[in-house]
């Protein structure tokens, strides 16, 4: 099945049932209206001549244009090409990686991408989400003109999405999703998670994310339940808008999440109707989810994916666990896929036993452009995620970081997750993050940075005391600072590069 054809299907069951909500303007699209949106942006598209194949890339907020330009782009064939607006510095690197036929974006976008444009030179048409401006299209007359699309190629081995991944170990690659699989590792995902037509989702992360679209889009779809997108999330709006919308499924990742939990303490309860939360682009910390089930009574589940799926390694369920030793525990993969821990040889590793989390069984076609990478990363008909874990007896996965960031102290492996989690316990930290900086003869000094929770303080020297019954390593080399703030990524992780470049200065 075809990515969009999910909303034809709700448009057919449940016309006048609210798809598609932008929080930010109170903007609402019944099934119907979503539809012919999509067709007028399929229609708009094509009149520029964009076929099947072609790349679209939006370059936007959050917002309804965003989500009818990516439905559009499906509708006719071509790919949506999307890119965090974080990235408006190195936009020329991703233009001139898929070099896009159009690139749709918002006004305040206009240097960047006419710069890119400009560099690259093999765009055709700029359209701008918001009204004229000099040299590009405006998407509101495109749109108003309701120009007939064409018949839908309706190819669902044809690739639909690319989105790129966070570059944490190499320059950022473009991940290219095909139509089926991804239909189905979503609808696997809504069951997974119980979501039904009665359900509101709310998603403020960027939408450039693939972690939205099998998470916050096409579950929600499939079933004819509501999307609610966000594009300025603070702590106390968004709480707001949760409450004001209704939202039953919040989707997030670790640090709104964090922000739900406190601005929830702070007021005295959850905003109602919620009924859980899903997190996504970064490991949760156990005190996270304890502290939703202990103080909101409110499930935490979490999920472990990348880019390249199209789908989840792992989701857990939408239950409290009442075992604190089980909280680090991921959940079991979807049943789309088969999900194996295996060795440096390439075999499968006994149950308990860390190694490569890898997956098979539907991922993505592979990366744009780059079929020497797309062979490493596939390599023996797995996709190996580059990550270390587990899958304990019950066939629940464990994450215990990235390959990349294990920091050798002393000819000892240390997962940084360990030591976080350790000084996450301990009050008044807010946020951890080991790094390694590397020594004049090898191995490295593990530094751990802090920030303090408001209104408390911490001393490095007693977290370093208070963690050391809690880890099995030597923590005599430890170093721990405290830091205002952890620079993030824009997908909501900790930039643990850049902490490493501060630690190693």
């Amino acid at each position: 099945m075809l990515m969009h054809h999910l909303l034809y299907r709700v448009a057919e069951r449940t016309p006048d049932t609210a798809a598609l909500h932008w929080v930010d303007r109170n903007k609402t699209l019944t099934a119907s209206e979503a539809v012919e949106g999509m067709e007028s942006m399929a229609g708009a598209l094509a009149h520029l001549g964009i076929v099947p194949g072609d790349r679209v890339l939006i370059f936007a907020h959050n917002g309804m244009d965003y989500l009818l330009a990516m439905l559009g782009t499906w509708r006719i064939g071509a790919i949506s090409a999307l890119v965090n607006v974080k990235y408006a510095d190195d936009l020329a690197y991703y233009v001139n990686d898929h070099r896009p036929k159009a690139i749709v974006y918002t006004h305040d976008m206009e240097g960047p991408v006419k710069a890119a444009a400009a560099a690259v030179g093999c765009v055709s048409h700029l359209i701008c989400m918001d009204g004229p401006q000099d040299g590009a299209h405006a998407l509101p007359e495109l749109l108003a003109a309701r120009f007939t699309p064409p018949s839908d190629p309706e190819d669902a081995s044809a690739i639909a999405h690319l989105s790129y991944t966070s570059g944490t170990t190499g320059k950022p690659k473009g991940a290219c999703l095909a139509h089926e699989p991804t239909v189905t590792a979503a609808r696997c995902i809504g069951e997974r998670l119980r979501i039904r037509a009665a359900d509101r989702s709310f998603g403020p992360t960027a939408l450039s994310s693939s972690y939205q679209l099998v998470a916050n889009l096409l579950p929600q779809m499939a079933v004819g339940a509501t999307v609610n997108v966000m594009g300025k999330w603070t702590q106390t709006t968004g709480w707001d808008a949760l409450e004001r919308t209704g939202a039953t499924v919040f989707i997030g990742n670790p640090v709104v999440l964090t922000e739900l939990l406190e601005e929830s303490q702070a007021r005295g309860r959850l905003p109602s109707p919620l009924r859980l939360g899903l997190s996504g682009g970064g490991p949760v910390p156990p005190t996270l989810r304890k502290a939703f089930r202990d103080l909101l009574k409110l499930p935490l589940v979490e999920s472990f994916g990348q880019s390249e799926i199209g789908g989840f390694f792992a989701l857990g369920f939408p239950e409290l666990e009442p075992d604190d030793d089980k909280l680090v525990r991921i959940g079991p993969g979807t049943p789309d896929k088969e999900v194996a821990i295996l060795t440096t040889s390439g075999a499968r590793a006994p149950t308990g036993t860390v190694g490569e989390i890898c997956l098979r069984g539907g991922f993505m076609a592979g990366y744009w452009g780059r079929p020497e990478k797309t062979a490493e990363t596939t390599r023996g008909g797995w996709l190996h995620s580059g990550d270390l874990g587990s899958i304990d007896i019950d066939g629940y996965v464990t994450m215990r970081g990235r390959l990349a960031e294990l920091v050798t102290v002393n000819g000892v492996d240390w997962f940084p997750r360990d030591v976080e989690e350790a000084l996450a316990t301990q009050p008044g930290v807010l946020l951890a993050a080991l790094v390694g900086v590397p020594g004049p003869t090898g191995g490295a000094t593990p530094v751990a940075f802090v920030t303090e929770r408001p209104g408390e303080t911490v001393d490095p020297a007693a977290l370093k005391t208070a963690i050391a019954p809690l880890l099995h390593y030597d923590i005599a080399p430890l170093v721990i600072r405290k830091a205002a703030s952890l620079p993030m990524t824009p997908t909501g992780k900790i930039a643990k590069a850049t902490l490493a470049a501060e630690a190693a200065a």
